[in-house]
């Protein structure tokens, strides 16, 4: 069975929130996902790896190409989803295409905020899962190695990352836009990861009137808020305290929204209609898209943010030439130890075949020195035994080619086997 690099998904670029939400895979899914597929095409996909972000969900497969056709019905069926829904919005890339695409993205030039660090964080986590969960081999892992290898090249000889719009500074600038000054805005984060972290960094730099912290593990909570000298509170009690903030940020992994239509409206009716700004990072959403239809509500999801962002990407484009020059080299350089890989089972009988021979020679001498046979005669059957069986594949096929086939042979052997006295 040929082995081919293949990747598939769909992307911030391609597919909006509302589809990108239906196919993410949390953490604690990925290994099933991943038992999963290499049990619905046996033997045809024999490693896998799935990166799955708010921005993408990617499968990566070293595979028979012939599974490429039926990859993306797996995705569909996997998350109970019509193929046709998915289908418009799916990208498909082989061999060096799946090479250079994955170089890209842990380089931070396919992410929605260009040049930004973070993918090559969340492609680490997805490479060790895919380790643990025991579907990775020596096809993927020279790949991700090398994957990680070129992002570092990528950021430390351009300037991808310089200045970049992070999405959290986003997410302060859109609420500047509502409230100015955000001295007096109270300011609630829902979640502890590392976008949590990262916009609350950014909102205490402006120093708002209070900054809370709530989450399911109310530890990872206080851990949190500590580091910037917020408090906490528990997810139950957001339906009777929404409504004393004035800036929501929210990034959980949760399947399901966490704040609806009616308790948002609930809060508002509180805040005497108050305006309220909410950012919903999350995939899947963690605020029901409905409540953009409230008028004191601006509600802002991770697409929005992008094309916040987007707007300040112009002064890092010039990086991005170089940036793609030096991927084109490194997939080339995979290409070629892909190709060495392919003439590894032929290296491997060749030393066999060699091994055989050996040892049947040095058998047969063995036994000719049991019998008393003279050393100096058993070296030479030895040595002319292994001459003979060397020359007899090359003298064979040569004694039976003819014409365009013999003069190919006479073209090669030379350099198969070198000799001062050989002529052709």
């Amino acid at each position: 069975m040929s082995v081919d690099v293949l990747t598939f998904g769909l992307n911030h670029t391609s597919a909006p929130v509302s589809v990108r939400e239906r196919v993410a895979m949390p953490i604690e899914l990925l290994k099933p996902a991943l038992a999963g597929l290499r049990s619905a095409f046996g033997g045809r996909v024999s490693e896998a790896a799935i990166l799955s972000t708010c921005n993408r969900t990617e499968v990566y497969c070293a595979a028979d190409p012939s599974v490429s056709e039926q990859l993306p019905q797996w995705l569909a069926d996997f998350h109970s989803l019509a193929a046709g829904d998915l289908n418009p919005h799916l990208y498909r890339h082989d061999r060096d295409g799946a090479v250079r695409h994955a170089f890209r993205v842990a380089s931070g030039l396919d992410s929605m905020v260009l040049g930004e660090p973070q993918i090559l964080g969340q492609m680490k986590d997805a490479v060790r899962t895919a380790g643990e969960a025991g579907s990775l081999g020596t096809l993927l892992h020279q790949l991700f190695q090398r994957t990680f290898s070129v992002a570092k090249e990528v950021r430390s000889q351009t300037a991808i990352g310089a200045n970049s719009v992070s999405m959290a500074a986003a997410a302060v600038r859109l609420a500047e836009r509502v409230f100015g000054d955000l001295s007096q805005a109270r300011t609630l984060f829902i979640g502890a990861g590392e976008m949590i972290d990262l916009c609350a960094t950014h909102f205490a730099a402006r120093k708002p009137a209070g900054m809370v912290v709530a989450n399911r593990t109310l530890e990872r909570a206080e851990t949190l808020a500590g580091k910037f000298s917020a408090t906490t509170m528990r997810l139950t009690d957001l339906p009777e305290r929404l409504a004393e903030f004035d800036v929501v940020v929210s990034c959980t992994a949760s399947s399901l929204p966490i704040l609806g239509l009616g308790l948002v409206e609930r809060a508002t009716r509180k805040r005497r209609h108050r305006p309220m700004v909410m950012v919903d990072l999350a995939v899947p959403r963690d605020i029901e898209p409905e409540v953009a239809r409230l008028g004191d509500v601006y509600l802002y999801s991770v697409d929005d943010l992008g094309k916040l962002v987007q707007s300040g990407a112009d002064a890092r484009r010039a990086a991005v030439v170089q940036a793609e020059a030096i991927i084109d080299t490194r997939v080339d350089n995979f290409m070629r130890w892909m190709a060495t890989r392919a003439v590894v089972p032929v290296i491997r009988d060749l030393h066999q075949a060699a091994a055989d021979v050996q040892g049947a020679e040095l058998e047969r001498a063995r036994r000719l020195l049991a019998r008393g046979e003279s050393p100096e005669a058993v070296l030479e059957q030895l040595a002319h035994g292994l001459t003979q069986k060397y020359l007899h594949g090359p003298l064979s096929a040569l004694h039976q080619s003819q014409d365009a086939d013999r003069e190919q042979l006479i073209e090669m052997l030379p350099r198969l086997f070198p000799s001062r006295d050989m002529r052709r």
